[in-house]
Formats: structure tokens, C-alpha cells, sequence
């Protein structure tokens, strides 16, 4: 079911734009998208990714994944297989993003030279708003 809050954020943003530009930069570029709760599924829902190259969706709910599953159309793996899959960058697909981002680059990305970046640009007050909030 589509959340409306999200929907409503990802207007916001304006993540039509964004969705454009990372098309672009990421062109024939292998994408990994982590983040697979809500906010992803109604993103998913609500625009269209096939112009990103994404090669499998991770999640920490996915550690313990069936052979070949699949969520939402896209192959699952769990954080620690990311780097075996060699993608050229990995997209965080969540609304909080800076918790996420760092702890990924320091367990799963590090010593890589995996790219990582927010699939979704927040303005810059919204965070700091949320590294203030993990002070």
C-alpha cells in the first residue's frame, strides 16, 4: 500500500529530478539499492527505476535469503554479499539516511571501491536535522 507521507517527501525533493540526473551519471554503471523497507516499496511503486542498472536489492532482513530471491522484481542479497557483487555503486534507499551511509562504509564497503550515495537527495537542513538527532 502507498504511503502517502512518502509520496508526498519524495515530491518534495523533487526526486523526478534527481531520478534523471542518476540515470545519467550512473549509466552503464552496476547499482546496488539498500534499503528495501516502505519508503523503497512506495518509491518503486511511484516511479519508474528501469533507466538505473540495479543488479540486486540488500537489506539486513535479506542475511538469511532463499537461492534466488527476488523482492519486487529484483534479486536480494544480504549487506556482507554486497562487495562480492562488485557493483559500481550502491544507492541507500531510505529517508534517514546518515546512520546508514556511514556504517555501511565502514563494515560491508570498506577497503572497496564501491561507491556510495543517497538514491534520495534530502535538503541539507533535513541533515543536519538528523545528525543532530544522533548527538
Amino acid at each position: 500500500m502507498e504511503n502517502n507521507f512518502h509520496v508526498e517527501y519524495l515530491k518534495k525533493v523533487n526526486f523526478q529530478k534527481r531520478l534523471e540526473k542518476l540515470s545519467k551519471k550512473l549509466k552503464n554503471k552496476s547499482i546496488v539499492i539498500y534499503g528495501t523497507g516502505m519508503f523503497f516499496e512506495d518509491l518503486k511503486n511511484s516511479y519508474d527505476l528501469s533507466a538505473l542498472n540495479i543488479i540486486a536489492v540488500s537489506d539486513r532482513k535479506f542475511t538469511h535469503h532463499e537461492q534466488d530471491e527476488e523482492f519486487l522484481g529484483y534479486k536480494v542479497c544480504a549487506p556482507e554479499e554486497i562487495a562480492a557483487l562488485n557493483p559500481d555503486c550502491v544507492l541507500v534507499a531510505t529517508i534517514n539516511i546518515v546512520k546508514i551511509m556511514e556504517s555501511l562504509e565502514n563494515t560491508v564497503l570498506k577497503g572497496t571501491k564501491i561507491k556510495l550515495m543517497p538514491l534520495v537527495k534530502k535538503p541539507f537542513k533535513d541533515i543536519w536535522n538528523e545528525i543532530w538527532d544522533l548527538i
